[in-house]
């Protein structure tokens, strides 16, 4: 009898550390969860923020006659196509991310090569809106690239979590999955070469 109730009181007692441990898991799993959430949403609101300057951007460049129309333009679709890209909180995936990555990446490269162009206008380069505009676009990409780092490090918070022993266990019976973070740019690894 003794034994039995014995058995019983370890069985209940394994149950009870399992269960809290289940209940703490999750908890924790949520709660990184929507921190992963906060930051995309940090991410996207920073980049939205480039894409309602380019509009300005383009005004005060159109203005001057002779600027290239072509550079324009792929900078227009360039920031068509990268606004047309949301992605759902709930689904970084990683051919989502890549997906929106590719898309703001060619943004930036238009954007890149239109700052390059506008360097033959020195006009342009001294128009008070113009430098304004610029100098409202590098903080702009300034405070994507933090919000970039910020959301890679909740990434990470998270996946560690979801990933550790027993929290794995949890996370396949509640769904949680890995996310996917921002990675470099392919060819971001090689130097630029600079020609004097």
């Amino acid at each position: 009898m003794k034994s039995r109730n014995l058995v019983l009181i370890v069985i209940v007692v394994f149950i009870l550390i399992l269960g809290g441990c289940g209940c703490n898991g999750y908890n924790s799993m949520v709660k990184l969860d929507e921190e992963v959430k906060a930051k995309w949403g940090n991410v996207q609101s920073d980049y939205q923020r480039r894409a309602d300057l380019i509009p300005n951007l383009v005004n005060t460049v159109k203005g001057y006659a002779n600027f290239e129309q072509e550079t324009l333009t792929k900078v227009i679709e360039a920031r068509a196509k990268a606004t047309s890209v949301n992605i759902n909180a709930n689904d970084l995936s990683p051919e989502k991310i890549a997906q929106f990555q590719q898309a703001q990446g060619e943004l930036s490269g238009a954007l890149s090569r239109l700052l390059v162009t506008v360097e033959r206008y020195p006009d342009l380069k001294a128009n008070q809106n113009f430098m304004d505009l610029q100098k409202q676009l590098e903080g702009t990409e300034n405070r994507i690239k933090v919000s970039r780092n910020d959301f890679n490090t909740a990434v990470q918070g998270y996946n560690t979590t979801v990933r550790r022993f027993p929290n794995n266990i949890f996370a396949g019976m509640f769904g949680f999955k890995q996310k996917e973070s921002f990675r470099a740019d392919p060819g971001a690894e090689k130097a630029p070469e600079v020609k004097f």
